[in-house]
C-alpha cells in the first residue's frame, strides 16, 4: 500500500521537470557516455564504461522514484486552520528560548533556507495539531525535548 505524499504545487512542478529532464536529455547523455566508453575497447577493463553503466542505473532508479512520488502525491496548498498541519510553517521556541521556524512537509518539499520537519519525524509528529501557545514534546537521540508553538502560518512558496 502506498502512502500519499503531500506536495506544494511548486514542489510538484519541480519533480515533474526533473522527471522530464531525466527521461529525455539525461538518458541521451548517458547513452552517449556509454557509447563513447564502448569505443575505448575491452569492456572488462573499462572503468569509464563501468562508471557510465552505474550512473545509468542510478538515474533509472531516480526516474522510478520520481514516477512513484508523482503518481502517489496530493498536490494542494495548505489550509489555514490555525493549527500545525502538513504545509504550514510553525514558529516555535525551544527550552533555551531560541526561536525557529519548521516547515512541516515531506522531504520532496524541501526549500533552501528552511528547516524541514517531516510529519513522520519526531519533531513533525509532535507539532502536528498544535496551536499557538501549546507545547509539543518529542523524544530524540539526545533526550526529551519540548517546543512551544508561538505562531502558525500557511507556507507560501
Amino acid at each position: 500500500m502506498s502512502e500519499t505524499t503531500w506536495l506544494t504545487p511548486a514542489a510538484y512542478d519541480k519533480l515533474v521537470d526533473e522527471l522530464e529532464y531525466l527521461t529525455t536529455d539525461g538518458r541521451r547523455a548517458i547513452e552517449k557516455r556509454i557509447s563513447e566508453a564502448r569505443d575505448h575497447g575491452d569492456l572488462r577493463e573499462n572503468a569509464e564504461y563501468d562508471t557510465a553503466k552505474n550512473d545509468q542505473g542510478l538515474m533509472e532508479a531516480r526516474i522510478r522514484q520520481l514516477r512513484h512520488i508523482i503518481e502517489n502525491s496530493e498536490v494542494r496548498e495548505a489550509e489555514d486552520s490555525g493549527r500545525v498541519e502538513v504545509g504550514t510553517v510553525a514558529t516555535v521556541v525551544d527550552g533555551d528560548g531560541d526561536e525557529m521556524d519548521y516547515f512541516i512537509a515531506s522531504a520532496e518539499n524541501k526549500v533552501p533556507g528552511m528547516i524541514l520537519a517531516s510529519p513522520t519525524s519526531p519533531v513533525g509528529a509532535a507539532l502536528l495539531g498544535r496551536a499557538p501557545g501549546e507545547e509539543a514534546t518529542y523524544e530524540a537521540p539526545g533526550g526529551t525535548f519540548t517546543l512551544t508553538v508561538k505562531a502558525v502560518r500557511v507556507y507560501e512558496g
